[in-house]
């Protein structure tokens, strides 16, 4: 049987034809060797390289997850940490309802730049986007260099979720993406309900139309008459 429905794109309806989806961007942010392409690839198809090379531009990979008994699909972007490639990268912050913003906890460096990082997202995507600080390469517990505490105090004072995970052992993997997925959704689920209220509420909508009969043109009466 064929039926119409809408698809959410990043908060906004679409028509369709044929099924119901909802698909939310997010973006991978963060200096090059921060283990971004392996978080992707952990949460997308539970895979994990240790020889990963830098990724070039932009790669993208998709799934499906279930959000308050609607499924969801992210289409998740991996960007270069290379500043040669930021001109391409910073292109597509601009789609995105979500980011992951990763840095490595055995690399100071790469938690000092989170800062820069988030100004160049706050600068170029959405006002409302969801951002959450992600410590990578949590298994390395014997090499960190940046406190839990630290991040997490950071992650407070900028309004930010945050987490730290391990692509290598899975750790938090799930849970980092469960958790952003489900942050968009309510947000958006709520800023429609919020605008169809509001629409409900138009004068337009409330307009009684009232008709009124047109007035017969009736012969007008003598007063006199020529005898």
């Amino acid at each position: 049987m064929s039926w119409k429905g809408v698809c959410i794109v990043n908060g906004s309806s679409l028509p369709v034809s044929n099924f119901i989806c909802i698909i939310f961007i997010v973006v991978l942010i963060g200096d090059s060797g921060v283990g971004k392409s392996n978080l992707l690839s952990r949460f997308t198809r539970n895979e994990f390289n240790l020889e990963s090379k830098s990724t070039i531009g932009v790669e993208f990979a998709t799934r499906s997850i279930q959000v308050d008994g609607k499924t969801v699909k992210a289409q998740i972007w991996d960007t270069a940490g290379q500043e040669r490639y930021r001109a391409i990268t910073s292109a597509y912050y601009r789609g995105a309802v979500g980011a992951l913003l990763v840095y490595d906890i055995a690399k100071h460096l790469t938690y000092e730049n989170v800062e820069r990082w988030l100004k160049e997202l706050r600068d170029h995507a959405d006002s409302n986007i969801v951002i959450m600080l992600v410590g990578n390469k949590s298994d390395l517990r014997h090499l960190r260099a940046v406190p839990t505490d630290e991040a997490r105090a950071f992650a407070e004072k900028n309004g930010l979720s945050f987490l730290e995970t391990s692509a290598l052992d899975s750790t938090n993997v799930e849970t980092a993406f469960q958790t952003i997925l489900t942050e968009i959704y309510r947000i958006v689920s709520q800023k429609q309900m919020s605008e169809r209220q509001e629409s409900d509420m138009s004068p337009s909508n409330n307009v009684v139309n009232i008709q009124v009969q047109p007035t017969e043109n009736k012969p007008k009466m003598q007063c006199c008459q020529n005898i």
